[in-house]
């Protein structure tokens, strides 16, 4: 079992108190990080007492202790998995070669920039979230959305621990540069476009922690597989917190689709209005959120063709989403993909060498999970006798990276003219009346026990906790 040691003031499962140069060189980032938490973290939850989990190993018994931690005291720290002395590398150019402990020095400065962009996404979500629990629709969900608040904390704390570790002082650089950047900010934004977009309502912030959590999950899990051991262990880590703040997502928009059922079927109508009226979210409401989410969550995932993602892969650095289930030649030269093009205003598919095509395979993946889910919501209206079913937009719908960026394409993946998309837009994205009826309803619920009108309870609680459990005791 791999323990981690709470009486440092980092708390740490590698040995920190080894390498007192690096210890006191996080120690001094350590004030840094609380400052802006309490500059930019969650809004006034300072004195609150939250039912939070906290790692105390990161074997499956010890990575999920659960009890009332204040906010302000949350013990953020690096965890990585267990290491295995014979790892060997398993794609690439490198295949069959030890993996490495230690960055080689010609794909420095490229494992410094996954490091650094995966770090970006980590503090830009807490950003992004920073006023949502000041709406809340129950204890609940505050204590949910705090929970992922704390985890996106440590992930940062993770990145930051490789960068100061490995990457001397352009690490440390990078490092402080990581809590310089901020959501949203015309002068110094985060890396990634979809990290400087609003989480407004709670609606959003379910699509975001269903579709942009899940692009967490299969970047993370392609990381995971690098040859370079200290990113592959710590990514693997962070996949465990990662599946709770998908689930929060799930679980959040199929509450949402079931109390708009509920309130369709007490009223016997499918008119937005009325539902609206009753204090309900519509259905179109609900789908041109997922439109908007999808679509801007599809371009995390980079160009359609990369030569970047060519090197990144052959070099070891980053594999595919479960390279070891593969059943090719791990190497993929001489190999072949389908990527999409638009020609004569249709679009068309062409072949493309498998290695610059990697985004996209690392996308269709993403899809192909992101598809299942959304078929698990449309199973809540099933089971309510509602025949509306939600659907993921085409994959050239709405894109801003790629071949494919400012194509105008509708949901079913119709080429349009300017002409058509100015009059349907409304129609396929959330508008500025969505926005502003969604934002209407997000007045704060924080009795335990009691929801918000547009939103179902859950179906059970927090670690077999009831739901009128007091997840958070306000400071």
């Amino acid at each position: 079992m791999s323990t981690i040691n709470y009486s440092e003031k980092i708390p740490n499962n590698v040995n920190l108190g080894e390498d007192r140069t690096l210890q006191r060189a996080l120690e001094g980032w350590q004030p840094n990080f609380i400052n802006w938490w309490d500059d930019v973290g969650p809004e006034g939850s300072t004195n609150h007492e939250v039912y939070l989990r906290t790692a105390v190993s990161v074997d499956p018994q010890g990575w999920a202790q659960f009890g009332h931690v204040k906010m302000r005291d949350y013990r953020w720290g690096i965890f990585l998995n267990p290491g295995d002395a014979n790892r060997e590398i398993h794609f690439g150019d490198h295949k069959g070669e030890k993996a490495w402990q230690d960055v080689p020095g010609e794909h420095r400065a490229n494992l410094r920039r996954i490091i650094v962009t995966q770090g970006d996404t980590e503090p830009a979500s807490v950003e992004q979230q920073r006023h949502l629990g000041l709406t809340a629709p129950s204890m609940y969900d505050l204590r949910n959305l705090f929970q992922i608040n704390v985890e996106e904390g440590r992930h940062l704390w993770a990145m930051v621990y490789l960068l100061h570790k490995h990457f001397g002082r352009d690490g440390r650089e990078e490092a402080e540069a990581l809590l310089q950047r901020t959501s949203g900010d015309a002068n110094n934004p985060r890396i990634l476009g979809a990290f400087n977009e609003k989480t407004p309502d709670w609606l959003a912030f379910f699509m975001f922690t269903y579709f942009t959590d899940r692009d967490g999950k299969f970047q993370l899990a392609a990381l995971a597989e690098s040859a370079f051991d200290p990113l592959a262990r710590t990514t693997k880590f962070m996949l465990t917190e990662e599946a709770h703040h998908m689930f929060v997502g799930e679980s959040g928009v199929s509450r949402v689709l079931a109390r708009t059922a509920q309130v369709m079927n007490e009223l016997k109508t499918d008119d937005p209005l009325k539902v609206r009226a009753a204090g309900a979210i519509d259905l179109g409401t609900i789908q041109r959120y997922l439109n908007f989410h999808y679509s801007v969550t599809i371009d995390l995932f980079g160009a359609d063709q990369s030569s970047n993602a060519a090197i990144f892969y052959s070099s070891g650095l980053k594999g595919r989403y479960e390279e070891g289930k593969r059943g090719d030649d791990h190497v993929l030269k001489g190999q072949t993909y389908k990527v999409l093009e638009v020609k004569d205003g249709q679009l068309v598919e062409k072949d493309v060498p498998m290695l610059n095509a990697l985004n996209e395979v690392l996308r269709d993946d993403f899809i192909k999970d992101s598809v299942a889910g959304v078929g698990r919501w449309n199973k809540v209206l099933e089971k309510a006798g509602i025949p509306t079913r939600l659907t993921v937009p085409h994959k050239a719908f709405n894109r801003q990276i790629g071949a494919l960026a400012g194509i105008k394409m509708s949901p079913e993946g119709r080429v349009v003219n300017e002409v058509e998309w100015a009059a349907k837009r409304d129609e396929w994205l959330p508008s500025a009346e969505d926005f502003a009826f969604v934002a209407s309803l997000m007045g704060r619920v924080v009795e335990p026990g009691k929801f918000a009108g547009w939103i179902s309870p859950p179906v059970m609680g927090i670690n077999r906790q009831p739901v009128d459990f007091e997840y958070v005791r306000f400071g």
